[in-house]
């Protein structure tokens, strides 16, 4: 018997969706809870192209707002001292703050 699953599904969207609105929430364009409506769609999008494609496990809790290993880290509480921010209570513009950066952080390197 054959069993059909995969390792992870792409987050970005089949037309950039996240790409779109992460640079629009970075730009004030959107609202945080815009950009976590347009995350919870997109994961349930993903999901279901998944069971319509007939996998037999769903894979899940492989989205990530930047980048992979930032999101494990985080999920870890290994985010770096100097950026002052408790890692059990990060917000979401502190997630972007380590990866991204700011005028008084450099980002952190995500190799």
């Amino acid at each position: 018997m054959s069993i059909a699953h995969v390792l992870g599904f792409p987050r970005i969207g089949a037309k950039r969706e996240l790409k779109v609105a992460l640079e629009a929430f970075w730009g004030n364009e959107i609202p945080q809870g815009r950009l976590l409506a347009i995350g919870r769609e997109l994961r349930a999008l993903h999901w279901q192209r998944q069971r319509d494609a007939g996998l037999d496990f769903v894979t899940v809790g492989d989205f990530a707002w930047y980048d992979s290993v930032l999101q494990t880290s985080v999920h870890l509480g290994c985010a770096p001292v100097r950026f002052g921010f408790d890692p059990r209570a990060l917000t979401l513009p502190d997630y972007f703050t380590l990866a991204r950066g700011d005028a008084n952080h450099p980002a952190m390197e995500m190799t």
